[in-house]
């Protein structure tokens, strides 16, 4: 329940399914940009010699970070595929590049939401993928803050990321009453709100922060 004893109109957060597909589709845009990095790093100007070790070797110009990166992100994608079909009963995947699969799984998550614990695996797996694609790509999160008070916590601490569209209370011992959410026993859980989840949502959320406040 909220500080007020009541749930706000507003307190309901978003499934996690709709997380793992904002996350899938940050993952799916900005993938391009790592492979385009790796591909730069590969290919040295004409007039720029390869650098040499201690022991005289030369040394490719290989971001090693982002290839350590798209190798992650390539495998746990290929898992993550794997264990959703093992999961709901589906043959094994057939072969195919990282995008292709992200839109498979992405095309699975009506069937995933029925599995809350195949959801938030899906949601947490997406989330760190897209995260270590974008710290690899040297992207930084907008973050805008939002006026008023957690319908849930009542503490100063919700956080618009327009990249994601959605509002997530960024208190990390924010706990609502929902018994099944992963608050309770999830340390790196946040609750969100999805931009569009209604007409003013976002408005609805600061408004009814600054009324319990006063």
């Amino acid at each position: 329940m909220s500080p007020a004893g009541q749930t706000p109109r507003s307190a309901t957060p978003t499934a996690p399914t709709a997380q793992a597909a904002r996350w899938i589709g940050q993952l799916l845009q900005q993938l391009p940009e790592l492979v385009a990095e790796l591909a730069a790093g590969r290919t040295a100007p004409a007039h720029r010699p390869a650098s040499s070790s201690a022991t005289g070797h030369g040394t490719a110009p290989i971001r090693v970070h982002v290839s350590d990166a798209l190798r992650d992100i390539t495998d746990g994608v290929v898992e993550l595929e794997e264990a959703v079909r093992d999961r709901l009963g589906l043959p094994r995947p057939r072969r195919a590049s990282v995008p292709e699969r992200l839109r498979r799984i992405a095309s699975l998550l009506d069937g995933v939401a029925a599995d809350p614990v195949l959801a938030a695996h899906v949601r947490d797996e997406s989330r760190r993928l897209a995260r270590r694609c974008a710290r690899a790509v040297g992207d930084a999160e907008t973050v805008v803050r939002i006026a008023g008070r957690c319908p849930w916590c009542d503490s100063v601490s919700l956080r618009a990321f327009p990249g994601r569209g959605a509002v997530l209370c960024v208190n990390p011992a924010c706990r609502c009453s929902d018994a099944d959410c992963g608050c309770h026993d999830d340390p790196g859980h946040r609750h969100s709100w999805d931009e569009g989840a209604g007409e003013g949502e976002w408005e609805r959320l600061a408004a009814d922060g600054e009324e319990g406040a006063r």
